[in-house]
């Protein structure tokens, strides 16, 4: 061989594309294994474990929390006027902030401003106590528990159901 061939084969050697044999992904998966992790008929069997839950009632949505997308309830009512809003009895993973309570009453107009205060409205006295809501596995809040111990979920990701 001569000095130029020589020269040649030698970059040739160096170079990873050339020195080392590149081998696919696919050539290094054993496909006669069956995978660790797979299962084939897991919906199915999540769709099963849903129906039971539900005792064969239907849902307007499944609720997830916006932030780590954990499910919040199966089975619940979308609210007649607000449609990003939801109500439910039976919740999952779902934490009641005891400490936090809301209370919303019944709106009353004044005349155009109330003596001296500078309010065009006021909150009557007889009004309903809520309490926050929040995702039991990242603490974001969801919506609210009434008294009668339904959920009002107004942030929340629904699905179909």
């Amino acid at each position: 061989m001569n000095n130029k061939d020589e020269q040649h084969r030698e970059e040739r050697e160096e170079s990873p594309s050339h020195a080392e044999q590149t081998v696919s992904d696919d050539d290094e998966i054993d496909y006669s294994v069956k995978p660790e992790f797979y299962d084939s008929e897991l919906d199915d069997k999540d769709e099963l474990w849903v129906q039971k839950k539900r005792g064969g009632r239907t849902s307007d949505a499944i609720l997830n929390c916006p932030a780590c997308f954990t499910t919040l309830c199966l089975d619940c009512q979308r609210h007649e006027k607000n449609v990003t809003q939801y109500r439910a009895m039976f919740v999952v993973n779902c934490k009641i902030k005891s400490e936090q309570v809301a209370q919303l009453g019944n709106k009353r107009k004044r005349g155009k401003k109330g003596r001296g205060s500078g309010e065009a409205e006021a909150f009557s006295d007889m009004g309903e106590t809520f309490k926050h809501v929040c995702c039991s596995v990242c603490s974001t809040d969801v919506g609210v528990i009434d008294e009668e111990e339904v959920y009002h979920f107004f942030n929340v990701i629904p699905s179909e159901s």
